[in-house]
């Protein structure tokens, strides 16, 4: 995920140039950041630091005062740090949040911290670990956690790392690596398994709680409630990266890795799984190397660009998006922005404008032009 940025490129072949879409500089100096949003109720746009800390953009800059630091406990370096942040949807009342990161072992930790009365810091005792998954590898972590519109917590986790899936955890429902996870948090200690799980009646098949299969390095996705969508963006092997959308109540979904990369096979010649899912888009690696995103813009300043489906790449630091009608994208296009750097993350503020995370410590914001 982590690599040196390259030109950007021309838009390819059956794409469109967009020129009615900016992108403004909001904030710079933050400490390679991961992930930016809002909390529910509040309009102060936080970003995640891969050493350990969040922090929120004020003036344009850090906040002098850190929200949660836990750099203490974090490996960083890499892939590994803190790699993600969601919170409760009820957070305005319960003020519960959670992070997924890589401990000083290198191993998944998704942990729920409670916010302090002022909501200027977390409680610093308040920890409570919700799953840990040791990892083989230092790659390959995923990092992302959302919730989606059933309130329930979903976790993208990377196949593990090395290269080529070495242990095959994609494909083995028994691993939790390769797979998005589905958990309730609001039941259970410190979880349930929600039903709808494929293996919540069959635990004995398979660990209950996957929700989908297939995954190689989901570094991040995101839910389009107003399309009833979950959109990945899962990161290649060697040749090509893939956005994959599907209805976020389909259970059981396998994206194909490691026997697809993409929409091709991967290594020595072996049918795919029957039920996997095509990606709805992929490029090649001379188009890119580690795909960021997507997001739908569901905000309401551009309203021609509603349930738009915005990505881009960590080494080519080009915006493009399309439109997903009928199974399909349409409507492909790559937006002349110029180069946002090494893009991270996409996010979104209170009001669903999307925000855009560059690894040298600029946070941008799309904007109508």
């Amino acid at each position: 995920m982590l690599a040196a940025s390259v030109a950007s490129a021309a838009p390819p072949a059956g794409f469109r140039e967009g020129g009615s879409l900016g992108a403004v500089s909001v904030a710079e100096g933050f400490d390679h950041p991961l992930f930016v949003c809002s909390a529910p109720g509040e309009t102060r746009v936080l970003v995640v630091e891969q050493p350990g800390r969040i922090r929120w953009i004020e003036s344009g800059r850090p906040s002098k005062r850190v929200f949660l630091d836990v750099s203490h406990q974090v490996s960083y370096g890499g892939e590994r740090g803190l790699l993600g942040l969601a919170f409760h949807p009820n957070y305005a009342t319960n003020g519960f949040l959670y992070i997924n990161y890589t401990d000083r072992s290198g191993d998944t930790q998704v942990v729920r911290y409670t916010v302090r009365a002022d909501r200027d810091s977390v409680e610093a005792g308040s920890a409570k670990s919700i799953l840990s998954v040791i990892q083989p590898f230092a790659n390959h972590n995923g990092g992302m956690l959302a919730f989606g519109p059933d309130s329930m917590l979903y976790i993208g986790m990377g196949d593990g790392g090395a290269a080529g899936d070495p242990f095959a955890n994609g494909q083995n429902v028994r691993a939790l690596l390769g797979k998005m996870l589905r958990l309730d948090v609001d039941h259970g200690d410190p979880y349930a398994i929600p039903p709808g799980n494929p293996f919540h009646d069959h635990p004995n098949d398979g660990r209950a709680e996957i929700w989908a299969t297939g995954l190689r390095n989901p570094w991040r996705f995101s839910f389009d409630p107003g399309a009833g969508l979950l959109i990945i963006g899962d990161v290649g092997q060697n040749k090509y990266e893939e956005i994959d959308v599907v209805d976020a109540a389909r259970a059981g979904a396998n994206y194909g890795w490691n026997v697809r990369e993409g929409a091709h096979g991967y290594g020595f010649p072996r049918p795919g799984p029957a039920n996997r899912v095509e990606p709805a888009v992929e490029y090649d690696h001379h188009d890119g190397c580690s795909v960021t995103g997507g997001y739908a813009y569901r905000g309401r300043a551009m309203p021609d660009l509603a349930g738009t489906i915005f990505y881009s790449d960590y080494c080519s630091g080009w915006l493009r998006s399309f439109r997903w009608k009928n199974g399909k994208a349409t409507d492909q296009t790559q937006w002349n922005v110029g180069k946002l750097g090494s893009v991270t993350s996409f996010g979104e503020d209170a009001d669903g404008e999307l925000y855009v995370v560059a690894y040298d410590g600029k946070i941008w914001k799309l904007v109508a032009r």
